[in-house]
């Protein structure tokens, strides 16, 4: 079902032209993208949203599935510097954000204190098996996806826009892990679950990677363009009755906010969404208009989103997991118990 009400258009004709080149630019980016990626549309259509939008992303996915891949790739697609940080146990905040050291002028011979930037100054950044590193190098992540800076030794650097990270986590290997905390996951926009291909895929993919592949790739679309792309998401205009529904699937998921909801919530979730995720449904939202061709919001987009942006966040209690209950159940079951507005709202 489709919400027609408040369909309006941009504002401007630059906006309409800017909107244009996202479409088109898009479509670039994936054709550049399928020189090397096969398949996995889903996953390649959440990572574009997330660089229109301006968010950071968590990609879930065993190894051997391309992830930093698919991440260097979209950085050499966009002509952005691409930086990757292996986590492990022994990984200091400083081994990210970077420090101070001494240099030696060799004309004077002085000596004084260099701020050394660490692999978190790129502009794509990956954080490869992020949950294998203890909360205190996890938290030197936290002010640069949230800040787009750090601080070292009392000093704040800006971190060179745009700026986005993408971490990875493997999901069959827990042992020796430490899990996000909830307030570090709220702040991913989405949870991009990468699965196994068909069996097609699968075979193009092992007769390309074992012949010669070196593909150059062609720049449609830019950093500078990914700045102005996410201004024109901000001014896509979006129904009340839209916004209603984004909202009132995200409270949805609240326990405490819930004396009279879905039995179900009550039961098997401990902690629902925070305000955030109601942010990002709608942005992602009306990233995904703009990749249509359209300059209004509808249901469907929120549809779409809402397994990526709430299934992290929504997290299961004891009678959940005992059950066999996941968060991707409760959010499909929660989809289905929120009614979609009618059209005359």
């Amino acid at each position: 079902m489709s919400d027609t009400i408040g369909t309006v258009q941009l504002d401007n004709a630059d906006d309409v032209a800017l909107a244009d080149k996202l479409r088109y630019g898009r479509e670039q980016m994936i054709a550049e993208l399928r020189k090397l990626i096969v398949g996995q549309e889903e996953v390649v259509e959440q990572v574009l949203l997330s660089l229109f939008v301006g968010g950071n992303s968590l990609i879930i996915g065993v190894p051997g599935l391309a992830k930093t891949l698919l991440i260097r790739s979209i950085a050499e697609v966009v002509d952005l510097r691409f930086s990757r940080i292996q986590f492990t146990p022994d990984l200091m905040p400083s081994d990210i954000t970077g420090t101070d050291i001494i240099q030696e002028d060799a004309e004077t011979g002085t000596r004084s204190m260099v701020f050394a930037p660490g692999p978190v100054f790129a502009n794509i950044v990956l954080a490869d098996e992020i949950n294998r590193t203890p909360p205190k190098t996890q938290a030197a992540l936290l002010e640069a996806m949230q800040e787009h800076r750090v601080t070292v030794q009392g000093r704040t650097y800006v971190l060179e826009e745009p700026f986005y990270v993408f971490a990875t986590q493997n999901p069959i290997e827990l042992e020796g892990t430490y899990p996000l905390p909830e307030a570090q996951l709220d702040r991913f926009m989405f949870e991009i679950a990468i699965e196994h291909l068909d069996e097609e895929d699968e075979l193009e993919v092992i007769r390309s990677t074992t012949g010669t592949l070196d593909p150059e790739f062609s720049h449609a679309v830019t950093g500078p363009d990914l700045i102005a792309f996410k201004e024109l998401v901000r001014r896509v205009p979006v129904s009340d009755s839209v916004l209603r529904y984004a909202v009132g699937l995200v409270r949805m998921t609240r326990p405490s906010a819930n004396g009279d909801g879905p039995e179900f919530v009550k039961k098997w979730i401990a902690y629902g969404a925070s305000p955030r995720a109601a942010q990002y449904l709608v942005l992602g939202a009306k990233a995904r208009a703009l990749t249509q061709g359209r300059y209004h919001v509808t249901f469907e987009d929120v549809q779409a989103l809402v397994q990526p942006v709430l299934r992290h966040r929504v997290l299961t209690n004891f009678h959940a997991e005992s059950e066999g209950k996941t968060s991707s159940e409760l959010v499909k079951m929660l989809l289905e118990h929120v009614p979609v507005p009618s059209s005359g709202m």
